[in-house]
């Protein structure tokens, strides 16, 4: 059986419209460079046919993989699920909507070889470039929250932890997944502060990223900014009362 060297996460909810062209992208990057591969689609319980649309690709991509979940749990819970399932020397989670374009794995894949265990996407750090921002609202919402992140978890040299870009290596991937369990947005700085708390090397990779419309970030609700400050303080109180069961690799 052949090893598979990447492994390609992507969690999708309603994204039935952009799944395509971010699948084919996809496709044409990973043949381009020969890097024996696979696909994970992890549907998120989504009301259309995002699942139907992706596994409609099943033909013309190898190794395609679609994981339908019937019920909405959240973009952190089927990214932790995509982790856990996927085979890869290496894995990758990016969003459906193509936001962070793939090609970011050409630099990733040189910082894993140089001995790096997780490598976190950043839109804050020198070399990033923002090609099309949030609207003003949301990048306020954003700095806030960074800050409060930063300032909770003590990850202070991590100026941007939700990028939706992040790759690590089979060993810490399931050694950091097995151990998550924020399921909603929240669920970027647990992974970053669980790598660190457990001794892997995580290193941050400058990013171009643009906005893309339909985001389903809000104030309230599941995925909203409130419920993003709840799991921030729980995972502060579960890692002061040793619920992680953390063990340096």
């Amino acid at each position: 059986m052949e090893k598979i060297e990447l492994s390609i996460i992507i969690p999708a909810y309603k994204e039935s419209e952009r799944i395509g062209r971010n699948l084919l992208e996809i496709k044409k990057y990973v043949e381009d460079k020969k890097l024996s591969y696979e696909i994970l689609v992890v549907v998120d319980g989504s009301p259309d046919n995002t699942a139907e649309i992706a596994r409609g690709f099943g033909e013309q991509i190898k190794n395609l993989r679609i994981i339908d979940n019937k019920e909405n749990h959240g973009k952190g819970y089927v990214v932790r699920q995509g982790l856990l399932e996927a085979k890869g020397k290496y894995r990758v989670f990016l969003d459906a909507d193509g936001s962070t374009s793939i090609t970011h794995m050409d630099r990733a894949l040189k910082l894993l070889n140089d001995g790096a265990d997780v490598v976190v996407g950043s839109r804050d750090i020198e070399g990033a470039y923002i090609q099309i921002h949030q609207p003003k609202y949301r990048e306020i919402m954003g700095d806030m929250g960074n800050w409060l992140i930063r300032s909770v978890l003590g990850l202070w040299q991590y100026p941007d932890t939700q990028c939706g870009f992040k790759v690590l290596t089979a060993q810490a991937a399931e050694q950091i997944a097995s151990r998550m369990v924020v399921d909603r947005f929240g669920f970027d700085f647990e992974l970053i502060v669980l790598a660190k708390k457990m001794g892997f090397n995580v290193v941050q990779l400058p990013v171009r990223w643009l906005n893309e419309e339909g985001s389903t970030v809000g104030l309230t609700g599941p995925n909203g900014f409130i419920q993003v400050l709840i799991d921030l303080f729980k995972t502060r109180i579960r890692l002061w009362t040793g619920k992680y069961n953390i063990k340096n690799k």
